[in-house]
């Protein structure tokens, strides 16, 4: 006879209790993301994105967002370790109820006035800069932080790898690594110049990317990985393929003018990871 006892939640098991706080779970989420199925994974991805949409939506309207069923979301929290989307929630509202200002109403009344004039563009940008620069406070683990500055400033040689929108990251790193006499190799792909052999087990690689993530950042930081290097990522979510890699991960995210991104978060991380990095070198 078919057994049609309801499964026990996976949050009522003690091998598996729901994560206590935000940081916990996106902990949990980074650790556990590869093997979630083709769906969840989905709707991982898209809450890692948006974390502030969690405190304030419905299962529907993050299925909708996601683009998944509402069945996948509640699965979701299962195997997060929650009984249901509305521990998830509670979750969530607790604890980003003080990180996660409400800049969307902002940014809809610079869009009411339009973009058609250049200093109403500027307006805009200025505002999603300082938004993306408040979140950067919430998403960078300042643990993260202090084990990056002390792997780079240990590290022999610091190379840095990014492409496309990452490029200017790396680039300025490299500048301020220099100005400092840190010894660091930018890898730029000019001239389809291959550097790959200059990284040591000894070295360290910040690797830079965001969605949609840049093929070769991420072949050349595994290579690296296998090389015995030590990773640090700046990437945009905790789901970053950068994850499976053991990488330090410091989180931006980036807000948006219509499909445009600033760096505004990104390079102010950026600038304090070098400088940080100098100055501990000159203590050792």
């Amino acid at each position: 006879m078919k057994n049609t006892t309801p499964s026990t939640p996976v949050s009522a098991t003690l091998d598996n209790p729901a994560p206590d706080s935000v940081d916990a779970f996106f902990k949990r989420l980074g650790n556990s993301a590869d093997q979630l199925p083709k769906r969840l994974k989905q709707f991982a991805d898209y809450i890692a994105t948006n974390p502030d949409r969690v405190a304030v939506s419905t299962v529907a309207e993050l299925a909708e967002g996601a683009d998944v069923q509402p069945s996948a979301v509640m699965r979701f929290c299962q195997e997060m370790g929650f009984s249901g989307f509305s521990q998830m929630q509670k979750l969530f509202r607790s604890d980003y109820s003080a990180k996660w200002p409400d800049y969307a109403t902002r940014l809809a009344k610079l869009r009411e006035h339009g973009t058609e004039t250049p200093s109403a563009l500027l307006a805009e940008f200025v505002e999603v800069g300082r938004a993306s620069l408040e979140n950067l406070m919430s998403t960078v683990n300042p643990a993260a932080l202090q084990q990056a500055v002390d792997v780079l400033a240990r590290a022999d040689t610091i190379h840095m790898i990014g492409f496309k929108r990452a490029f200017p990251v790396t680039s300025y790193l490299a500048y301020a690594f220099e100005k400092m006499d840190v010894p660091a190799v930018l890898h730029s792909g000019i001239g389809a110049m291959n550097m790959e052999h200059l990284i040591r087990p000894n070295d360290a690689v910040i690797a830079v990317t965001f969605a949609p993530y840049t093929e070769l950042t991420l072949d050349m930081a595994a290579r690296a990985r296998a090389t015995g290097a030590d990773i640090v990522a700046i990437t945009d979510v905790v789901t970053s393929p950068l994850a499976r890699l053991k990488a330090i991960q410091l989180l931006v995210a980036e807000l948006d003018v219509g499909d445009f991104r600033a760096l505004s978060a990104s390079l102010s991380l950026a600038i304090a990871l070098a400088v940080s990095v100098g100055a501990q070198r000159n203590r050792m």
